[in-house]
């Protein structure tokens, strides 16, 4: 049999070397600084299956899009006199985000229908712009509710404009897009796949949630716009998530983090992140901070504020997420924080809608629970993603505890700094601790622990 593609050994092999070297130059020229696991898998795949492992590290292999700047450190200055912690406020100034600034309003929702009206009468009450970007838009009744409510907006001569993630998007929502661009919505897909496939950006996916409005009030959260995130189905409940409104000067940074999405979706060089000057405070208001990470960010900004609270926790760190795939030194610090007396609590589903990181999360599940760590399996779906510290600090937004979120994906997170809020949170994390059941750590049998392993490291890449 003739082979119509054949190498020498001395070809074969110098076809690894360049290989090789492709890595070597866009990891390391590039800084696009890795993990050790994900740095070993690519090496071995571009030396043991070089035809494929060469073609996947070009359309998979970016992580980065800003080389890291290192400005000097300095100290937040406090909008309008922020309480916030001073160590959290120090690092995220030195991490080049959003600065803090005090709101005239945050109300939580955990009740899906609810989440929904709150989003829907943002849209119906916008009068000059509203910029909405989500992962998934569902072509089902959640999807054309809010369809129908751009559209609304957009016959009233508002403004509108949507960017939907082009993987999230596969989920049949391009009919609705195109019946968003003739009611006059501006659509834009981020980052499309066959427009990007050499250019090692195809896993770049924007996961951020947000729908700003008027430069008055931001939806945000967890929720992607689809049914389960909202309505009760016949024999599926809607999925435990959590989202909020903030009415204030954060409304002005969501719009600014949208724009910069925006110019950035077709996979061109990127601007620098935005690094906004907080607007005009409240006085007394409620104090918030978004947090944007992802590729656009020279550092892994939410991993960067986790692993410091971690070390500074005193009393107790809370956390629900419904994908727990954290990295070795993630899990080392929480680990570390559980030995020195901090009270952890977090809650994951018994069973996520991904059963690939429900096996990839047990070893992180059984160091944890043997370091005396709290680990709750809640009984249905929970896709809500909050952290809170002490009471100091509460995190909440599209940022899944997992090797993709941390490292890989555009996300948004929101820091909250206000007594409240952060009772809130903790209360509701605490409320699906009570309803949950204790992990029970088990030995994993030799094979299942090999198994494990594999699917920990294909999922940190993907």
């Amino acid at each position: 049999m003739h082979w119509p593609f054949s190498l020498s050994p001395l070809e074969h092999g110098a076809f690894v070397f360049v290989g090789l070297l492709v890595y070597v130059m866009v990891t390391r020229i590039g800084k696009q600084h890795r993990h050790p696991s994900a740095a070993i898998a690519w090496v071995m795949s571009i030396a043991l299956l070089p035809y494929l492992g060469i073609p996947l590290f070009l359309a998979f292999g970016t992580r980065k899009l800003l080389r890291a700047r290192r400005p000097a450190p300095a100290r937040a200055p406090a909008a309008g006199g922020t309480a916030g912690p001073d160590w959290a406020l120090t690092l995220l100034a030195a991490l080049d985000v959003p600065q803090p600034v005090r709101n005239v309003s945050i109300d939580f929702c955990a009740d899906g229908e609810v989440a929904l009206r709150e989003l829907l009468a943002l849209v119906d009450g916008a009068r000059e712009r509203i910029d909405l970007c989500t992962y998934v838009l569902a072509d089902d009744a959640v999807g054309a509710q809010v369809s129908a409510a751009l559209a609304r907006a957009a016959g009233r001569g508002v403004q509108v404009r949507v960017l939907l993630d082009a993987i999230g998007g596969l989920r049949a929502s391009r009919r609705l897009a195109s019946a968003l661009r003739a009611a006059g919505v501006q659509v834009r897909w981020f980052m499309p796949v066959v427009r990007n496939p050499v250019r090692g950006r195809t896993n770049l996916r924007n996961h951020r949630k947000l729908a700003a409005a008027d430069g008055r009030c931001v939806w945000s959260g967890g929720r992607n716009l689809a049914a389960e995130y909202f309505l009760d189905l016949p024999g599926r409940p809607a999925w435990r998530d959590l989202s909020f409104v903030v009415c204030g000067p954060l409304a002005a940074q969501a719009h600014e983090t949208f724009e910069h999405d925006w110019a950035d979706a077709r996979g061109k060089p990127p601007r620098a992140a935005p690094t906004m000057i907080a607007p005009s405070g409240v006085d007394g208001g409620a104090c918030a901070q978004l947090v944007p990470s992802g590729p656009d960010h020279a550092d892994d900004t939410v991993h960067a504020l986790l692993l410091a609270a971690a070390y500074h926790a005193r009393t107790r760190i809370l956390a629900v997420t419904p994908y727990f795939i954290p990295d070795d030194a993630l899990l080392a610090a929480w680990c570390i924080a559980c030995r020195r007396g901090v009270q952890l609590t977090l809650v994951v589903p018994a069973r996520s809608n991904h059963w690939m990181a429900d096996w990839a999360r047990e070893r992180a599940l059984r160091a944890l629970a043997a370091a005396g760590a709290q680990v709750m399996l809640c009984p249905g779906m929970i896709h809500a993603k909050a952290v809170v510290v002490d009471r100091a600090l509460a995190l909440c937004g599209s940022a899944n505890l997992d090797g993709r979120s941390l490292f890989v994906n555009f996300e948004l997170m929101t820091a909250f700094y206000g007594a409240e809020e952060i009772a809130w949170l903790a209360e509701w994390i605490e409320a699906q601790a009570r309803q949950s059941a204790a992990y029970e750590a088990r030995a994993p049998s030799w094979g299942r622990d090999v198994l494990e392993g594999i699917v920990r490291s294909v999922g940190f890449q993907l």
